[in-house]
């Protein structure tokens, strides 16, 4: 099904749908996406809404109240709400981490010349401060990206697992026993560290993250459908999860039926863990584009949200020059890094049509989003497929979009 467009929004409708036919024939006809969602919207209002495929194998097609796992693109909501503290003066940007986690004093870069010593270390240059967090500065790592002593030991002591035996005082306490990649402010590595920002939420607000989420941002934003657990009158809305096998073949990863979401995690995951639906992120995103405010209710303020999406990565690099990371939800080139969203600060080096500070980002599971304050539109992308990185499909749909317009 699609909505096409109306003429006065300033897209070609017969290009909107080539956006679709092309999904269909490149991905969905050839399996290797389940399906497919996307909505576009501009000045607010919803242009382009279409769905395709199967919500569940053999099943219905998706449709407006589909659930889907969103993964990464959990972190713009937690560096929201850790933004919203800021706001309230009870915490900066610049504030170390150990301030608030006093978990992380002391915390070293790992030695490698240590003399057998796993994890020898030294001091770091400058202390880890919040803004390391929300720019992914802060030398911390994720354990799948298999490229460094550091991710082994994460993978080792299992402390990135949501239905593990930590909750997030015992990630947080796990993880600062572990030294840095590097020091903080050094280099770009995509991370746990939008994880820590939630930790910092809860321990300055005083309220688990779930009910922060829910209470502060969710429900004055009308985000009925945006959970860390499914309800059990939800589950029937919750898509299938597809991944790769060794054999390269298209296999369920987690079924919605019996979905691992549905169950209470132990640990609420700020940088990962929530479940949504496109019309509630299309919500998230008008509040964005808004300057911090939907429907009468202010969530952040305006400069608030101009100070998140400048490029805050050190001496204006961008990402390609900044990154030790294996992994990213972004190009990296012409990219820079705010405080919770990438930035395109150089259209051309990025290589596809797009605007000076646009934001974005996408989760594991093939989801993304943007939101281009110039043009005054924003895209919802959503399907449950990984790797994220295997096909360049957020380019292919990024270019289409932009051809659409007149």
């Amino acid at each position: 099904m699609t909505d096409t467009v109306p003429p006065s929004h300033g897209f070609a409708p017969e290009r909107l749908a080539a956006v679709d036919a092309f999904v269909k024939a490149r991905y969905l006809d050839t399996g290797l996406l389940p399906h497919a969602q996307l909505l576009i919207a501009r000045d607010g209002e919803i242009v382009h809404f279409s769905h395709q495929g199967p919500a569940r194998d053999g099943g219905a097609p998706v449709d407006e109240g589909s659930l889907f796992r969103i993964a990464s693109m959990t972190k713009p909501i937690t560096s929201i709400a850790f933004m919203m503290l800021v706001e309230a003066g009870l915490v900066a940007v610049d504030t170390p981490v150990h301030h608030v986690l006093s978990e992380f004093e002391g915390v070293g870069i790992y030695h490698s010349g240590g003399g057998g010593v796993p994890f020898a270390t030294r001091p770091t240059n400058a202390p880890m401060r919040m803004l390391d967090l929300l720019r992914h500065t802060a030398g911390l790592t994720y354990g799948f990206q298999n490229r460094s002593n550091i991710d082994a030991a994460y993978r080792a002591l299992k402390i990135e697992r949501w239905h593990g035996d930590l909750d997030l005082d015992g990630f947080v306490a796990a993880l600062a026993r572990l030294p840095l990649e590097f020091s903080p402010g050094e280099g770009w590595n995509y991370s746990v560290a939008t994880d820590v920002l939630g930790a910092v939420v809860e321990r300055v607000s005083g309220q688990r993250l779930d009910e922060f989420f829910a209470t502060r941002i969710f429900a004055p934003l009308g985000m009925h459908d945006t959970f860390f657990q499914v309800p059990a009158d939800k589950i029937d809305r919750l898509t299938d999860c597809h991944a790769l096998d060794a054999d390269g073949q298209r296999v369920i990863y987690d079924r919605g039926a019996a979905s691992a979401w549905s169950r209470p995690p132990r640990l609420l995951s700020g940088g990962g863990g929530l479940v949504s639906s496109a019309l509630d992120y299309h919500r998230f995103c008008r509040m964005c584009e808004n300057g911090g405010t939907l429907d009468g209710v202010r969530i952040v303020g305006r400069k608030t949200l101009e100070l998140m999406t400048m490029n805050h990565l050190p001496g204006g690099q961008d990402l390609a020059g900044l990154s030790r990371s294996l992994f990213s939800e972004t190009q990296n080139a012409g990219t820079g890094f705010g405080l919770g969203f990438s930035v395109t600060q150089d259209v051309a080096k990025t290589m596809m049509p797009g605007s000076r500070g646009e934001y974005y980002w996408g989760g594991m599971f093939s989801t993304a989003f943007f939101i281009d304050p110039v043009e005054r539109l924003h895209m919802v992308f959503m399907t449950q497929f990984t790797p994220s990185s295997l096909y360049p499909i957020r380019r292919e749909l990024k270019t289409m979009i932009y051809a659409a317009l007149n």
